[in-house]
């Protein structure tokens, strides 16, 4: 029997639809433009497998609902289903369930599919993409370490392991992980992606700046979204070494030049901009052009952690009409019967609080950000994605004179990134706020310690 490149069954003959089965997988494990491959294959036919990977890419693609595409490669899947093997026969069942809303089903056949055949990376991939959309990130370490012993001689499945690890917090774990990836293959997208959230989270800025540095020449064949994610953690990194035009140029030369249509892009601009914001830089016209792409989201409730940057982007932007009308789907889905607690209970009343915000009441932001967001983690999204909201509420700290409060977060926050200038910049001004000059002085001098590492750091072209 015929094998895709990790030796999972298949029953393709034709040599165009194996090499698109393979170049999918191999694409979708590293984020590399030929996954995008398997659409044309299953178009040509009705092969069972390729179908099923077409129709499960356009799902993931986030456009706001269940893509015509998709049922289109559902039904060309069980056409061929005839011909098909049993695990390429239970891989359209999961697109089939998807597809239907039946999200518990789908996620339970991949289980399934896994328990079969635990080098089916592509299955895991998915896995791991719905455990992380629910904040299941248990989960996704968990479903990585089931293949570990069939799939350790795979680079990719250390990546997929890092990142698991990362977001449980393991991070000495993560890293290891991470690095054994790229030992067995350097140009793993994932596991500099892990990697980059360790140092972050560590505090290791010009370490985790250096390291993107020296692997950007591997990423211009990627997806748009591997592409711009790259660019946008190394514009954290700029940004808190004080690298201000670097961090806009980043912006505005990779974060914001590709597919601006595509979520992960989208919600990565309202992100960056949000925080050049809190760290005073100027973005001038930047908020327009993201709210001008963000008016097609104004409906789109399919992931509360998108739903909620669509909602900031749209109001920062000024686009108070799409705005309400976000914020009115949220609320719609908040109360649709059987629609995930996580809506009502979270995701509700952030988003009701970011209105606020990007409205100017801080105070009234305040109120409604609080409680939730000690809950937030249960919307998706990693943690270096989620501090957007607890900077919302810092800026409202701030802007309502919560000193007090400001500078206990501000601290905590100099744990992870001990010598930022944005972030030293704010806490002088806390300090001298609260009568404590010296405190003030102290941290004015780490922001001139931070600048003058940062001009003896080697130029990079961005």
């Amino acid at each position: 029997m015929a094998q895709d490149w990790l030796g999972n069954p298949i029953t393709a003959t034709d040599p165009a639809t194996v090499a698109a089965i393979d170049d999918h997988v191999l694409g979708l494990l590293n984020y590399d433009v030929r996954l995008l491959n398997i659409l044309p294959a299953a178009e040509a036919a009705d092969d069972c497998l390729a179908n099923a990977y077409a129709g499960l890419l356009w799902m993931m693609s986030e456009t706001g609902g269940i893509p015509e595409q998709a049922r289109s490669c559902l039904a060309r899947a069980e056409h061929g289903r005839d011909g098909a093997n049993a695990r390429e026969r239970r891989i359209a069942d999961v697109l089939r369930r998807w597809v239907d809303g039946e999200l518990d089903a789908s996620i339970a056949l991949i289980d399934q599919a896994l328990a079969a055949h635990p080098r089916d990376l592509a299955m895991l991939k998915l896995h791991q993409y719905h455990d992380f959309n629910r904040g299941d990130f248990a989960g996704m370490l968990r479903a990585a370490l089931g293949s570990q012993e069939a799939a350790s001689d795979v680079g990719f499945l250390h990546g997929m392991l890092a990142f698991g690890y990362e977001q449980c917090h393991l991070l000495e774990d993560a890293e290891r992980a991470a690095r054994t990836a790229l030992e067995l293959r350097p140009d793993d997208q994932w596991a500099q992606h892990a990697l980059a959230h360790v140092m972050l989270t560590q505090g290791r800025i010009d370490e985790g700046a250096a390291f993107l540095e020296s692997m950007r020449g591997r990423w211009e064949t990627l997806t748009s979204f591997m592409y711009t994610h790259h660019w946008w953690h190394l514009a954290l990194f700029y940004l808190s070494q004080g690298r201000e035009a670097e961090a806009l140029a980043a912006y505005d030369d990779h974060c914001w030049s590709r597919e601006r249509d595509l979520s992960q892009d989208q919600i990565g601009a309202v992100s960056l901009l949000a925080r050049f914001d809190f760290a005073g830089l100027e973005v001038g016209r930047r908020w327009d052009e993201v709210g001008d792409r963000l008016r097609a989201r104004a409906s789109d409730v399919t992931n509360p952690f998108l739903s909620l940057q669509y909602l900031y982007g749209l109001a920062r932007a000024g686009r108070a009409p799409e705005a309400d009308r976000l914020l009115s789907a949220i609320g719609a889905e908040a109360d649709r019967a059987g629609a995930e607690p996580v809506w009502r209970d979270v995701a509700l009343p952030v988003a009701r609080g970011l209105a606020a915000h990007a409205a100017g009441d801080p105070e009234t932001a305040l109120g409604l950000l609080e409680a939730p967001l000690g809950r937030l983690a249960e919307i998706g999204g990693s943690h270096a994605q989620r501090d957007l909201f607890e900077q919302v509420l810092l800026d409202c700290l701030l802007r309502t004179g919560r000193l007090g409060r400001a500078q206990q977060v501000l601290e905590q926050r100099r744990g992870y990134d001990p010598d930022g200038a944005p972030l030293n910049r704010i806490l002088a001004g806390v300090y001298d706020g609260l009568g404590l000059p010296t405190l003030g002085d102290r941290a004015r001098a780490r922001v001139d310690r931070r600048l003058a590492r940062t001009v003896a750091l080697p130029t990079h072209s961005v």
